[in-house]
């Protein structure tokens, strides 16, 4: 069975399913559905489509360049094992699905790295703008108020690490 590769999104084609595009140069584009084909044919570019896999290569959102997805390769032609080659990969695996684990922790923990400091930003320029909704008591109208605001962070749940 093979498996194809949509040209414009990268998602897999079964066989027997998509639309096949054969242009007059004899190049042949494969599409999983007609969303990609459509968006082919209005020529738009898969790396400014957000839904594309391209584009998320391309933004930094997926993991691309990470060496332990080599391990998972599909290749199309059979191989000789060693015993002793088999048992080591075996006990290797484990170690390698914990460092996967890791950089992905680590590449989402540098993706929300900026998010505190972009809602505080946001928080203090809503209240900038809303400070006339704020009124004392005795106050009249057009007097001049100053607000401290202080933020607490919460606290850790201890339960959430383990």
């Amino acid at each position: 069975m093979r498996l194809e590769k949509c040209w414009f999104c990268s998602s897999t084609v079964y066989p027997g399913h998509g639309i096949q595009f054969v242009r007059n140069d004899a190049k042949i584009f494969r599409f999983c559905r007609s969303k990609c084909h459509k968006n082919f044919k209005m020529k738009r570019n898969p790396r400014k489509v957000k839904w594309t896999k391209a584009y998320r290569r391309v933004h930094g959102k997926d993991m691309t360049q990470d060496s332990t997805f080599e391990f998972e390769r599909k290749r199309n032609r059979p191989e000789r094992y060693d015993r002793n080659l088999a048992e080591n990969v075996l006990k290797a695996i484990p170690k390698i699905d914990k460092i996967r684990v890791s950089r992905e922790e680590s590449h989402h923990k540098n993706r929300m790295k900026g998010n505190k400091d972009k809602a505080r930003r946001e928080a203090q320029k809503e209240l900038k703008q809303d400070i006339v909704l704020i009124t004392e008591p005795n106050s009249t109208p057009g007097d001049k108020i100053t607000v401290n605001v202080t933020q607490q962070l919460p606290e850790e749940n201890p339960l959430m690490e383990e």
